[in-house]
């Protein structure tokens, strides 16, 4: 069985490493939607994989780094593509939701990337 959460964050971002004249090395925002998806066995008692509680609590400190924030700033995204940031969410999650099997990053309404972990 797999469950999802689903976060939204407002941020700025530019990408230091692509060519001149790129749009995207200009400073600019998205309004990010992130999902944090854990696969697992129904817990037979509670009739569930993971309460969404407890996702939503480990997710709560990245919230607070990620929102509002300047993500070039934060530590290890000094180049914050979409596929860095799901790594990095991943990298962030994964000790204390060892059930994670995949982050999900939407950029914009129709781009975005999927991470499902360093053995994929």
């Amino acid at each position: 069985m797999e469950i999802f959460k689903k976060f939204r964050i407002e941020a700025a971002h530019r990408l230091p490493n692509v060519q001149e004249g790129h749009k995207c090395a200009r400073l600019h925002g998205h309004s990010f939607e992130i999902e944090i998806h854990l696969r697992g066995a129904i817990e037979p008692t509670l009739g569930w994989v993971c309460d969404f509680s407890e996702v939503k609590a480990a997710f709560a400190p990245l919230f607070e780094q990620l929102d509002h924030h300047y993500l070039n700033d934060v530590p290890g995204l000094d180049n914050p593509t979409s596929e860095n940031l799901a790594v990095w969410i991943w990298n962030a999650l994964q000790p204390t939701l060892p059930l994670i099997a995949r982050v999900v990053v939407h950029e914009t309404c129709t781009s975005g990337c999927r991470y499902e972990g360093p053995q994929a």
